[in-house]
């Protein structure tokens, strides 16, 4: 158990931290589920899934929730399942 006033507000603020980053991560994930089903499936708002994920994932490292060179590789991967449905 903390001491001090001020360890007792970091763990208030690592509280919040952790449930606002582990909604954001969860979130992001989600759509990427969705895009790689959506491409799975070929339905037609594949494309509009994937750019909304992106877009998620940009904020998200933007914000230091997800480090850039993850979410350069899942927006990467993204894009080649995509391009690959475009192509067929």
């Amino acid at each position: 158990m903390a001491h001090s006033s001020h360890a007792i507000k970091d763990i208030r603020k690592t509280k919040k931290r952790l449930a606002r980053n582990k909604y954001v991560k969860s979130t992001v994930e989600a759509l990427i589920n969705k895009s790689r089903k959506a491409i799975g499936t070929k339905t037609e708002d594949a494309e509009k899934l994937v750019k909304e994920a992106i877009k998620k994932l940009d904020k998200a490292a933007q914000k230091g929730i997800l480090k850039k060179n993850t979410v350069s590789r899942k927006k990467s991967r993204l894009m080649l399942r995509l391009n690959a449905l475009k192509k067929s």
